[in-house]
């Protein structure tokens, strides 16, 4: 299954944007752009060109997300096709994959640990056991860990690997202790992170 292999820290540093729990301090630590001439070209985020902004929002939001390149393309294109800002709609799609589900229900401390766990099979969809993250959760749907995976290490340390978040969204309602998520909306701009410009997404894919 393809994925992006790449430093999640240097490509936090890339964007000026934390795409990982870790990348927070690293960012301040040293916030100038990866390379020999990272220094030199500190400034660039304040004089870029309008394409370069949405270059750069396009880029943040898909690694944010995890995703690559033709698998971003294809989701903005069936954005563009559904009713509704078409902006909005990508983020809706994107908040609606299983691994960001099982990350936004607090069962894993980033994108990128969720769906690890999802590939390595720990959870079911209405009873169904799981191996895809891309799979897009819909109203009525149920995730649950698997009893077998319960009772590995992870998951019986669970509230110390990956506490429980302070807001979960509405659109899904968790019960910790059994281990499940049930879908019961769908996500809203809002739960999204606020400061995702995605109309230079829209504008990015319209040139």
């Amino acid at each position: 299954m393809a994925r992006d292999t790449h430093s999640i820290v240097k490509m936090s540093r890339r964007e000026g944007y934390a795409l990982h729990p870790k990348a927070h301090k690293a960012l301040v630590k040293r916030p100038t752009i990866p390379g020999q001439h990272g220094n030199s070209r500190g400034g660039m985020r304040n004089k870029a060109s309008q394409y370069s902004l949405q270059l750069r929002e396009k880029q943040k939001v898909k690694r944010l997300y995890g995703l690559l390149e033709k698998q971003f393309s294809n989701l903005m294109k069936e954005a563009s096709r559904k009713q509704g800002q078409s902006g909005q709609v990508l983020l809706q799609l994107l908040e609606q994959r299983l691994d960001n589900a099982v990350y936004r229900a607090g069962f894993a401390p980033s994108r990128r640990a969720a769906r690890q766990l999802v590939t390595h099979g720990h959870f079911t969809l209405n009873g169904t056991r799981v191996d895809i993250p891309s799979i897009r959760v819909k109203v009525g749907d149920e995730l649950a860990v698997r009893d077998h995976s319960k009772s590995t290490e992870y998951f019986k340390k669970l509230d110390d690997v990956s506490p429980a978040p302070s807001t979960i969204p509405e659109w899904l309602k968790v019960d910790r202790k059994k281990v499940t998520v049930k879908v019961t909306g769908a996500p809203a701009r809002e739960d999204a992170e606020p400061d995702i410009n995605e109309q230079l997404i829209v504008e990015y894919y319209s040139r």
